[in-house]
């Protein structure tokens, strides 16, 4: 069954590091051995062998730069002190995607309905080999301080940007984690531009106050593309129930990130990964089910290669394919053939269909 993957890190990976994503992640684990990546950011969970056998289809791909007060290093290349630093930052992000796409025939940017109908084309037949299989990347923002003021959004949107998220930390335009704060007047002036374009909106990262006031103002399509029930992640990064029901009341999707830290309250770095198992993946997914009352409105958001790798997800995952897994664990929880699929791409898929251009 092919999966949609809701939030990857990739570009972050390949210019600070310079992961090759066309390799495979035993691959990349082998050569970054004894290097810095692993050391900072934990072994690669992605590649492009793990995707073709996981059957991602599509994945959301991040454009994400942290401001300099929250930089991982002085190696930190992409963090940034202006905003004219972020949007340069994001737009070598973007070109990064490009020139992937531009080497590899394998991958290919998805900007309309007709490019997404392209990529799933190329899955359609069972027996589709890894040659004819495509690997779609939609562009996600994660975090807007990259646009310099609301109107310029429409050239991010001109130059294949589909979902923004307003905040990581705090920016000009909303609170964000460990930073909170409401939409601001630019936030707001962002928010309808944005819609002007129908834009999807990424509300993970968002404060409490902000992710309110933006579900309120925003009358286009609306995702949290990688967050946890605050059930299993207690504090401002994780949704209430109430925050999940109000975006499942606007036909929203929640994609769960299968992070130790983001499903066992507590659990820290120097804690056994085998205490998770996917098991536990899936019970955030049926939580956010039983909330809803249905399947329609969670899917994956992995966040892999996110600040985290291997050493920090549930045992049972070596890569990104062993999310097929969940399958088997969900049917067995009394999921349905048809509640699978929307739970592993469907529900994306209904995102996507609503919040591309023809």
């Amino acid at each position: 069954m092919i999966m949609i993957d809701a939030h990857e890190d990739i570009a972050w990976n390949m210019l600070t590091f310079g992961r090759d994503y066309t390799r495979s992640a035993a691959e990349t684990r082998t050569l970054e051995h004894g290097t810095r990546a692993p050391t900072v950011n934990g072994n690669t969970l992605l590649g492009k062998a793990d995707w073709l056998d996981g059957h991602v289809a599509i994945i959301f791909a991040t454009l994400f730069n942290s401001p300099a007060h929250r930089a991982l290093g002085s190696w930190d290349t992409q963090s940034y002190r202006t905003s004219r630093e972020a949007h340069d930052r994001a737009l070598g992000q973007l070109d990064a995607y490009r020139r992937l796409v531009d080497e590899d025939e394998t991958f290919q940017m998805i900007a309309t309905r007709t490019d997404l109908t392209s990529t799933l084309e190329s899955w359609n037949t069972p027996t589709a080999s890894e040659d004819v299989r495509r690997i779609g990347l939609v562009p996600l923002m994660e975090g807007a301080d990259p646009i310099q003021e609301p109107a310029e959004v429409e050239e991010w949107f001109e130059a294949g940007v589909r979902i923004v998220g307003l905040s990581w930390e705090a920016t000009r335009y909303a609170g964000g984690t460990h930073e909170s704060g409401p939409v601001t007047t630019p936030g707001f002036d962002l928010l309808a531009t944005m819609s002007s374009l129908n834009m999807i909106l990424d509300l993970s990262h968002l404060s409490e106050e902000a992710y309110y006031q933006a579900l309120e103002a925003y009358s286009g399509v609306v995702i949290a593309s990688h967050a946890n029930p605050r059930r299993f992640l207690p504090t401002s990064r994780g949704l209430s129930d109430t925050m999940i029901a109000m975006l499942a009341e606007r036909d929203g999707v929640i994609g769960i990130v299968p992070f130790n830290r983001f499903l066992k309250p507590g659990w820290v770095q120097t804690d056994p990964r085998s205490v998770l198992t996917l098991h536990d993946v899936a019970a955030a997914i049926d939580h956010v089910c039983q909330i809803t009352g249905s399947a329609r409105h969670v899917g994956i958001g992995t966040d892999f290669d996110g600040g985290f790798g291997l050493e920090q997800v549930p045992e049972g995952i070596d890569t990104i394919a062993d999310l097929q897994k969940l399958l088997a664990i969900l049917a067995e929880l009394g999921y349905s053939e048809d509640e699978l699929k929307g739970i592993m791409h469907g529900n994306w898929l209904r995102v996507l269909h609503s919040g591309l251009p023809d």
